[in-house]
């Protein structure tokens, strides 16, 4: 059986559909007929329907060939209606209006998948006329996946009257996948030419398959000069495709190279200028998230219009909680226990403990789900092998706008003057008037309030649960012994650093032993340089 039910007459049809204006006097396609049909009728009458609404080119037909396809078209009881019902709300097929209440005994129209892949070849075809370039563009890479010589003739007429580069050059590809198999030899040279310029791993799939032997020994392009040509191709896919992959990579290596810089720049601050080993540093992040989760359940709750914004609250509001509970343990404990590292790891270890099971105890042991705001959902397609995805775009983002408002903080202002001071020489701020104690619990509340701000982050790629932290306190404290104790700068490259050389190792190592080899590299350097990549200067380093 072939792909279609009828060949010539749907080539015939898609011809139609596309040549002078075929449904400029169509008034609307889909009738209680073909309803009927649709809903009733067997799978090739149902085929039959399905031809004839795409005959028509009305994009009417579009949601009820979705619904066919999703499974929500059902059929009232003695089949007098067909109601397309999506999440508990009924629609009246035909006319579109809401039935209220939902009538009872709807019997779920089922099909076959060779009905399916029908389907999925009329909503591509009717897609093609759209006035969303968008949705053509969609549909035109759809086409390329089937690559049916029924298409042949759609296809190059609405190449004829295509506007949009990106959309034509993804028909001129889907029209060169259809006549790979096409008898005539110059033709498939000429598709595997054009099919050159694709990124798409299907394409070289299909490229591959040509150049293999059957059974007898014998290739399945049997042309010399194309199978030359498909090795050329193939070349340049494979080009394409490696930059992609490394492209990808790196980005993905500043995504948690972004995200260890949110979680260790707050730690750069307070261990670099209390040398206080706090390993309730990564609870400090697991606050942040969880006040996150509080604002967007408020916005639900009292705002939901106004839900794309809850952003806008929870940053500065993950900011204030994290830094009054870090302020809360330097004063009650950690000021108690300053130059006695070792107690102080110990305290703070505590502290990590009860902060955890505070959480657990009001939230639940249960991970908590945080949802992206509709502008951080979705990502933006590279190439059709490369998706870079809105949140972790908007994460990087912020972390370089939290990164310009630390700097501006510590060396433009008077609270950045007095941290730099207590960092280089403690005593020596002291004899001059600055007021030690204070700058601590302040430098202590700005190391905990980013901390949040690493959080909030974290929230909005992954569920947030009490154990949240735990997976990054190590981490961050590599990356601030790496780039040097107190050093801003050295914290940006060891984290952007650590992020890229981790996403180029992990897949021919594994995610266990690239987190293996970077310790590794980590202790060779301590080992050189036992003050970090960027050593910091001052009088305690210079005597």
């Amino acid at each position: 059986m072939k792909f279609f039910y009828f060949p010539l007459l749907r080539a015939f049809l898609f011809f139609l559909l596309f040549t002078g204006g075929a449904w400029s006097h169509v008034a609307y396609a889909v009738t209680p007929e073909i309803l009927k049909t649709l809903s009733t009728g067997d799978n090739s009458e149902r085929i039959a329907a399905i031809d004839a609404l795409v005959s028509t080119g009305d994009v009417d037909a579009l949601p009820i060939l979705q619904a066919l396809l999703d499974g929500t078209l059902h059929v009232a009881p003695r089949g007098e209606k067909v109601i397309i019902l999506d999440k508990e709300v009924a629609h009246n097929a035909l006319t579109k209006q809401i039935i209220d209440p939902v009538p009872a005994g709807l019997e779920k129209i089922t099909i076959n998948n060779r009905v399916r892949r029908i389907l999925d070849s009329a909503l591509a075809a009717l897609k093609l006329s759209s006035s969303d370039s968008q949705v053509r563009l969609a549909a035109a890479e759809q086409l390329q996946d089937q690559a049916n010589e029924d298409f042949l003739p759609l296809i190059e007429t609405v190449l004829k009257k295509e506007q949009d580069s990106d959309v034509k050059i993804a028909l001129s590809l889907a029209k060169a996948k259809m006549q790979l198999k096409n008898a005539d030899a110059t033709l498939r040279l000429e598709a595997v030419r054009v099919l050159a310029q694709s990124s798409k791993e299907s394409t070289k799939a299909a490229l591959l398959a040509m150049i293999e032997k059957d059974a007898s020994g014998n290739y399945q392009e049997v042309d010399v000069a194309v199978r030359s040509e498909i090795k050329r191709s193939l070349a340049e896919i494979d080009s394409r495709l490696l930059t992609a992959e490394y492209i990808g990579r790196v980005f993905s290596g500043i995504s948690l190279g972004s995200i260890l810089l949110l979680a260790a720049l707050g730690l750069a601050i307070t261990y670099g200028l209390m040398g206080v080993i706090n390993m309730a540093h990564g609870e400090l992040l697991m606050i942040g998230a969880y006040t996150t989760y509080m604002v967007q359940v408020l916005f639900k709750s009292y705002w939901p219009e106004a839900f794309d914004l809850y952003l806008l609250v929870a940053l500065p509001a993950a900011f204030i909680v994290s830094a009054l509970v870090g302020m809360a343990m330097e004063r009650s404990v950690i000021r108690y226990l300053y130059g006695r590292p070792l107690e102080t790891l110990l305290a703070t270890w505590g502290i990590s403990l009860i902060l955890i099971q505070t959480v657990r105890t009001i939230f639940g042991a249960q991970n908590v789900e945080v949802v992206n705001p509709a502008w951080m959902s979705g990502g933006f397609a590279l190439v059709s092998n490369l998706v870079l995805p809105y949140n972790r775009i908007a994460i990087i983002v912020f972390s370089m706008i939290v990164l310009v408002l630390i700097w501006v903080l510590l060396n433009r202002t008077r609270l950045g003057l007095f941290v730099r001071a207590v960092t280089q020489n403690r005593t020596m701020a002291d004899c001059a008037g600055v007021p030690t104690r204070k700058v601590d619990m302040w430098a202590f509340g700005l190391g905990s309030g980013v901390a949040g701000l690493g959080g909030c982050a974290l929230s909005q790629i992954g569920n947030v649960g009490p154990d949240l932290g735990q997976s990054y306190i190590v981490d961050s404290f590599m990356v601030v012994v790496l780039g040097g104790v107190g050093q801003i700068a050295g914290t940006v490259f060891a984290a952007l650093g650590l992020g890229v050389v981790n996403k180029f190792l992990e897949p021919y190592a594994g995610a266990v032993l690239a987190k293996i080899f970077i310790l590794v590299f980590i202790i060779i350097v301590i080992q050189k340089r036992p003050q970090g990549l960027f050593a910091l200067k001052g009088r305690t380093v210079e005597n």
